[in-house]
């Protein structure tokens, strides 16, 4: 099976994982999928994700968090630019995401970056989704 966009496979895998309460998921492993999954064990959204190498492209296992309660850290995580429509943004444009209680994860040219990062670098780029 072709898999037209990783990332969006990825997101959906995240949200419906949290969405059923299990403690990790298994994303088929590509460079954009690690740099997203990085920034959002930086932001605090997971607790960590290991590659795993196959003999093939390579697994990524993120280990998802919860709060006391047993409800997910992510509440929301929606893609937003997508393989129809691009969206690009400037430094200035970047989108705020619940008056700054979520983060937008940028592709620039310093790497995967989260808007916080981009704002505080000075670089925009590719919005490729929101979380909160």
């Amino acid at each position: 099976m072709s898999l037209c966009d990783p990332i969006a496979d990825m997101l959906t895998r995240i949200r419906n994982a949290s969405r059923v309460g299990r403690e990790q998921v298994n994303i088929k492993g590509s460079n954009i999928c690690a740099g997203i999954a990085g920034v959002l064990k930086d932001e605090g959204f997971i607790e960590s994700f290991d590659r795993i190498e196959d003999n093939k492209q390579g697994i990524i296992r993120v280990f998802l968090k919860y709060d006391v309660n047993g409800l997910g850290v992510i509440k929301k995580i929606d893609r937003y630019s997508k393989c129809g429509r691009r969206v690009y943004s400037s430094v200035d444009d970047l989108p705020i995401v619940m008056n700054g209680m979520g983060i937008a994860i940028v592709s620039t040219s310093k790497g995967i970056l989260s808007d916080k990062k981009c704002r505080a670098e000075k670089v925009g780029g590719e919005v490729l989704c929101t979380v909160s």
